[in-house]
C-alpha cells in the first residue's frame, strides 16, 4: 500500500484509480495549514488506514515547518489521542 503524497494532500488510489483514503490540509495562512478532511473507503476501514494518513500528514506538516488547526472530526480526536503530537497545534487564526 502506497501513500502518495501531494502539496497540501495524502491519498491511495487503486489500480484503477480510484479513491480508497484522503487526508486534505490546505493552508490557512502563511505558517499554518487545517486539516479539513479524512476518508477511508469502507473496504478499508478497521485497518488503521485513518491512522497511518495522520501520522503521515503530521510528519509532512512538521518537515514544512507549519502548524496545524484541526478541524476534521477524525483529526481531532486524532490529536487528543496523541499528546506527543499537540506541539505543532494552533488556536483559529
Amino acid at each position: 500500500m502506497e501513500f502518495i503524497e501531494e502539496e497540501n494532500r495524502i491519498y491511495l488510489s487503486s489500480e484503477t484509480g480510484r479513491l480508497l483514503a484522503e487526508v486534505t490540509f490546505p493552508n490557512i495562512s502563511e505558517q499554518a495549514v487545517t486539516i479539513d478532511h479524512t476518508f477511508v473507503d469502507p473496504s478499508l476501514r478497521g485497518q488503521g488506514i485513518a491512522e497511518k494518513l495522520l501520522s503521515l500528514a503530521v510528519q509532512k506538516i512538521k518537515r514544512e515547518n507549519f502548524k496545524v488547526y484541526p478541524t476534521c472530526s477524525y483529526a481531532v480526536k486524532w490529536f487528543g489521542e496523541h499528546k506527543e503530537e499537540q506541539d505543532i497545534l494552533i488556536e483559529k487564526i
